[in-house]
């Protein structure tokens, strides 16, 4: 079992910038991959999946990105604070979401995945609200 909780979240303008942390507890914290997906109340609504943001591999030595936010959002990990951050700048209200983060335990160490339903427990979530 892997308890997720986000954090960071906030109002904030375009062109401004965020930091979301998520603390994970439950189990050994670098033997899994973690990602950022996000979802609108919209796209919730009309039964649109949770749009993938960004993923990190156990160790932090691979990473992978949606083109939406690439060269604008980071995403890194502390093995030691068991904690996976995203580092969002120059954010756009097309950014307004709930953001989630959500625990990959079945693969292998330098593999990240942009697929929803390989991620086996995820965050509360936390609301990013850009405003124009």
């Amino acid at each position: 079992q892997v308890q997720l909780v986000e954090s960071g979240g906030g109002l904030v303008q375009t062109g401004g910038s965020l930091r979301l942390s998520c603390a994970a507890s439950g189990r050994t914290f670098s033997r899994y991959a973690m990602g950022w997906f996000r979802q609108t109340p919209g796209k919730e609504r009309a039964g649109k999946e949770r749009e993938f943001v960004a993923a990190i591999s156990w160790s932090g030595g691979s990473t992978r990105y949606a083109d939406s936010v690439k060269g604008r959002f980071t995403i890194s990990r502390d093995n030691v604070k068991n904690t996976v951050y995203l580092q969002m700048n120059s954010l756009k209200p097309e950014d307004t979401a709930v953001y989630y983060c959500a625990a990959d335990l079945t693969s292998p160490s330098e593999w990240v995945t942009l697929t929803l339903y390989d991620y086996d427990y995820w965050g509360q979530g936390t609301q990013v609200t850009v405003s124009s």
